[in-house]
């Protein structure tokens, strides 16, 4: 589908010089009497790099349509992940670069959403909590209990995050997978 490129926004897909670009980032610029433009930091979603380009309102760009499907987390073996569509039940395997650093949070049974283009897959969407174990958590020190303080901790899967000072080891959490923070006691 094109569209003008005023219409571009932070997190369109396009497809740019004939390659596939997620957009970075989306500046409108207005200097003076000049006429205004999009400076634009496009990231090649296959590998990686950068480009900075300038764009105009009247510039017609191709944004790219993805299919979205729910898929089941099966195992990982190396780099790789599995997932099997909820439909079909076919699995696919993508590398851990398509996750990000969510995948430390993906556990046997989770539902994710996996963006694709032209049936190869592009993206895969963890979901925003996931409720975890903590494994260890430092001792609450005497006196911090009026201030808001939080302790570090660490999960099941390893990862360390602040907590609390009623949380102990054992208790289970719900945990933000954007940015590894404590959300709230989970709920048995």
């Amino acid at each position: 589908m094109k569209i003008n490129g005023n219409e571009l926004r932070t997190g369109n897909i396009v497809e740019y010089q004939g390659r596939l670009m997620r957009a970075a980032k989306v500046h409108i610029v207005q200097m003076g009497n000049w006429r205004s433009f999009l400076q634009v930091e496009l990231r090649d979603i296959r590998d990686g790099t950068k480009l900075n380009e300038r764009i105009r309102p009247a510039d017609t760009i191709e944004r790219v349509q993805l299919d979205e499907k729910q898929y089941q987390f099966l195992y990982k073996e190396g780099a790789q992940y599995t997932f099997m569509d909820n439909e079909t039940y076919d699995q696919i395997s993508v590398e851990e670069d398509l996750i990000g650093e969510p995948a430390v949070f993906l556990q046997e049974g989770m539902q994710v959403s996996v963006q694709s283009y032209e049936e190869k897959p592009i993206s895969v969407t963890i979901p925003g909590t996931v409720i975890m174990r903590i494994e260890e958590a430092d001792p609450v020190t005497k006196g911090q209990t009026a201030s808001s303080s939080y302790k570090p901790a660490k999960l099941e899967n390893g990862v360390r995050v602040m907590v609390p000072p009623h949380i102990e080891a054992g208790t289970r959490i719900v945990v933000n997978t954007t940015d590894n923070s404590y959300v709230e006691r989970a709920k048995d």
